[in-house]
Parts: structure tokens; sequence; C-alpha cells
């Protein structure tokens, strides 16, 4: 298949590098030079600009916020007003409001439109093992799906809302921040209390939480390995407050959330912006006054 794709990150650029060699012809755009040089040496070609991106069977999509989305997509000229069969594959975490204005949107102009967050690290995209999170126009989905199949393990189907998988999305990453503060708190007591990190951790996944979330993140904790970040503390702090979001449009209180953006706040605060997401267990270690 023909395949645009903008947004060469640290999750982008191994997806489309599953993408070329799973047979598929893509064209990258990105603004920095290193990305699509690295793109380039795996075999995609670099267009001259983003418009150029979007042509061919599908587009992708995977920017970091409602915002580039809205700046970079919707803004710009780079959507055909007449139609097309380029189907637009939007894999960014954004809110599920601006996941339905984008839907809304694009059936206004005539393009098939799928929203297709995904649940993985760099290290599960680069081993196409994500797992991919996908709504949208259904007779469009089946077009995609070697898309799909290329750069994750499962891919689930939630309907033709596309809001819903981002609100999949958006509360699975609500979870794991909510494991994260656990964790950070529950390592900054055993560590007052003369247990080293490692110790606890091993013995808690080992245990009664061997979950791979509670694992990995257990030992970046342990062993505060938060650089370079797979995905950065900042990013955290939206996709909490995109749950934030979510809970006010439908009076759903989500108490717990208010803590963690808080806690997020005071991390950024302390200069972890640019920091793994899981450094906001400094907070819990700077109150027990542990650093």
């Amino acid at each position: 298949m023909d395949v645009g794709f903008i947004g060469l990150g640290s999750m982008g650029l191994p997806m489309a590098a599953n993408l070329v060699k799973a047979g598929h012809h893509v064209t990258v755009w990105a603004r920095s030079k290193d990305a699509c040089a690295a793109a380039a040496a795996f075999g995609a070609t670099v267009a001259a600009n983003a418009k150029e991106t979007f042509a061919g069977d599908a587009f992708i999509s995977i920017l970091s916020d409602d915002e580039s989305v809205r700046k970079v997509v919707m803004e710009s000229d780079m959507l055909p007003s007449g139609g097309t069969n380029t189907v637009h594959i939007n894999m960014a975490t954004v809110s599920a409001a601006f996941a339905r204005e984008i839907a809304a949107h694009h059936a206004k102009l005539g393009i098939p439109y799928i929203s297709a967050p995904v649940f993985g690290r760099s290290e599960a995209a680069a081993a196409g093992k994500l797992n991919i999170l996908a709504a949208g126009d259904q007779k469009a989905f089946a077009k995609v799906q070697p898309l799909f199949d290329a750069m994750g393990q499962r891919t689930w189907n939630l309907g033709d809302d596309p809001g819903r998988a981002n609100v999949v999305k958006i509360g699975g990453n609500f979870m794991l921040a909510c494991a994260l503060e656990a964790i950070s708190e529950a390592v900054a007591l055993n560590e007052a209390h003369g247990v080293k990190p490692a110790d606890f951790i091993e013995i808690m996944t080992n245990t009664i939480f061997t979950a791979p979330s509670y694992k990995a993140y257990g030992e970046i904790i342990a062993h505060q390995r938060f650089e370079p970040a797979s995905f950065k503390l900042t990013l955290g702090l939206k996709d909490v407050r995109l749950a934030l979001a979510a809970g006010d449009s439908k009076n759903v209180a989500l108490p717990f959330g208010s803590i963690l953006r808080d806690n997020f706040l005071d991390a950024l605060a302390h200069g972890d912006a640019d920091k793994e997401w899981a450094a906001v267990s400094n907070v819990a270690r700077r109150r027990a006054k542990l650093t």
C-alpha cells in the first residue's frame, strides 16, 4: 500500500520502519532533518512538505497533542476539499472531544477517518508489538488492517465513534499514572525504612504485582533511569488532564486525577519535564526527604 506518515518521534519512527519492512511504500515528512534521514535509511521516501504525504491509500499521523494535530492537519492546506479515498489514521493521543471534532470535519470534506491510538512504549513499537485501539469509518477499517498488522500485535475495533478509541487510551494511561504514583509512594516508604528500592520492586513484581507495567516502571523507578525518556513527563501530565476533561464532560468524578495532576506539576516545577514520566516518583522521595 502507498502510505503517507508524519510524526517521526520515538514512536512514529519505528512504526514507519515496520511498515516499510512489511512491504508498504511509505512517504514521510518531519521538521527534524535527522528523523527524515533515519527514515530514508530504512527505505522511506522523504516528502518536500507535509501536504505531499496526504496521498495514496492511507495517511498516518502520530503527533503529540490536540494543538499539533489541529495546526499541522486541520488548519493547513493538507486536507483535500473535494473528497478522497485516502484514509486518515490518527494515532495520536488526543482528547475524545477533539477526536469527534476531527471526524466531523473529515466527514464534511469526504475523507475517511479512523482514530487509532496505541498502547506500548517505543520498544514495543520497534518490535511491532503495539496494541492498536481503533474506531471510526468501518468501511475503511478493512482496507487499512494490513497497516495495523504491520505495526501491532492486535487491533481492537471499538466501533464507529472515533472518540471511543481515545477514551480507552486516556483511561489506560490514567491507570498507568495511578500505578506510577502507587509504586512511587510504596518505594519511598520502603526506602525510608531501609529497604533497597530494587529489592522491594523485585519482590512485588514476582509476587502480587506481576503485570508488565509494574515490572517495567517499577525497575525504572527503583533504579531512577529517567533519561533518555521514552515518554516524557509533560506528556504524562497532558494525559492526566485529558482524563480529567473527559470525566468533566460526562460528570464522572476522578478524585485521584487531581492529585496526579498536582504531583506532575510539582515534578515539572523541579525540572523533570523532559525526563521519563516515571520521574514523578521524585515527588514522593522529596516529600520523604530521601533526596
